[in-house]
């Protein structure tokens, strides 16, 4: 088997371990060249995420937008309108290119994600109605609309749910707010079969974000760390880089208690799915760490890793592939939960804390993209004046 080969099956791999594996950054320029058809037909590609950064540099230094931008600016179309037309346009061609993984495994996979505006994701009346608009325009049955965990998105989750609307819940960050997105997404399913609607063909994810956890984490631990103390600066050093994924096993152990036993297996009978849980931001942000950290020690039946090229490339380079790898790392998460807390460590203030953060880093490549619209949609406008 060639290295090329190898690679390839390396991934497709953790398929066979009920993984799927999802990419993080659609472009057009991906859907145009072939690449994300490769990498659906070579790598077992099976779903992927557009990202508002990934948009804005393509804007900002390609001219593949250019055309577009100057028909919508010209017929009218406010730049928030253009924008919102161009993201909608590749997250439609990114479906219909991932199609086939969709009907093969049943509207299991095969998903392309796009984002509400993060400006709203303390807004739940105006997250759902964008919601509902980007899943009416986008007008595919494997588009997943992005909606942050938030506690004013609840209600705009559960609502979009119970419309048939499938959810990619972002920004979460702690066992409790996932427990509690668990909840609405079993509630809005309860709520369509009682009033005589299916549940079957409604698909959600609910994401979770990993580095970010150990990067904070990690600072916290700094700051407490005692050099007067032996044993206090030990255990500080001890506990770097585990944060995340503990709270990850956490979250697969309530994932596995919500859904099994019988209420769940009678719902699952009428054709409901499963809410995976997916691991996000799985790029570290430390060169003390392995690159694959976040893929080696989490790969566990029904969920999703959204990987970024480098941790890919990292991973079919040298990560480590074993069945229900988070087996391990789980049998300590109690543990470091705990010597985490006798730390002075507030997870709950890390959850908050990194939410508030996530949001403004979800808001700037937004805002960077629809300024990078902006500026050739004006030039577009004057040259027709002109």
């Amino acid at each position: 088997m060639s290295a090329v080969a190898e690679k390839e099956s390396k991934l497709r791999e953790l398929r066979d371990y009920g993984q799927s594996y999802w990419l993080d950054n659609l472009t057009r320029e991906m859907i145009e060249t072939g690449e994300l058809e490769r990498r659906v037909n070579e790598e077992g590609l099976l779903g992927i995420t557009s990202n508002p950064k990934t948009f804005a540099d393509s804007v900002k230094s390609g001219d593949r937008y250019d055309q577009d931008i100057e028909r919508l600016a010209t017929s009218g179309k406010s730049d928030v309108e253009i924008y919102e037309s161009l993201m909608i346009e590749d997250v439609r061609n990114g479906c219909d290119a991932l199609m086939p993984v969709y009907e093969e495994t049943r509207g299991g996979d095969g998903f392309v994600s796009i984002e509400v505006d993060p400006r709203l994701a303390r807004q739940s009346e105006a997250t759902l109605a964008a919601a509902c608009s980007l899943w009416e325009r986008v007008d595919r049955p494997n588009v997943m609309i992005k909606i942050p965990g938030t506690e004013e998105g609840l209600d705009a989750i559960e609502e979009a749910l119970f419309r048939g609307i499938n959810v990619n819940i972002t920004l979460l960050f702690s066992n409790e707010r996932y427990r509690r997105v668990v909840a609405r997404y079993l509630w809005a399913m309860e709520r369509r079969l009682k009033h005589g609607l299916p549940v079957d063909g409604i698909a959600s994810v609910a994401s979770f974000f990993l580095s970010r956890i150990d990067s904070l984490v990690d600072e916290l631990l700094e700051q407490r760390a005692l050099p007067a103390c032996h044993d206090h600066e030990h255990m500080a050093k001890a506990l770097k880089g585990h944060s995340a994924i503990a709270q990850a096993c956490l979250a697969y152990r309530s994932f596995r208690e919500a859904f099994s036993g019988r209420a769940w297996e009678a719902m699952e009978e009428r054709g409901a799915q499963i809410q995976r849980p997916l691991w996000a931001s799985t790029s570290v942000k430390s060169d003390d760490y392995p690159d694959t950290l976040y893929v080696d020690s989490l790969i566990a039946r029904d969920t999703v890793n959204t990987m970024p090229e480098k941790t890919i490339d990292a991973f079919t380079d040298h990560g480590a592939l074993e069945a229900d790898s988070i087996r391990k790392p789980s049998e300590q998460a109690d543990l470091i939960m705990e010597q985490l807390e006798a730390m002075g460590v507030d997870m709950a203030y890390v959850a908050q804390r990194l939410e508030d953060e996530g949001i403004q880093k979800f808001i700037q490549p937004f805002e960077d993209g629809l300024a990078a619209v902006s500026k050739q949609a004006k030039k577009a406008r004057s040259k027709k004046k002109a």
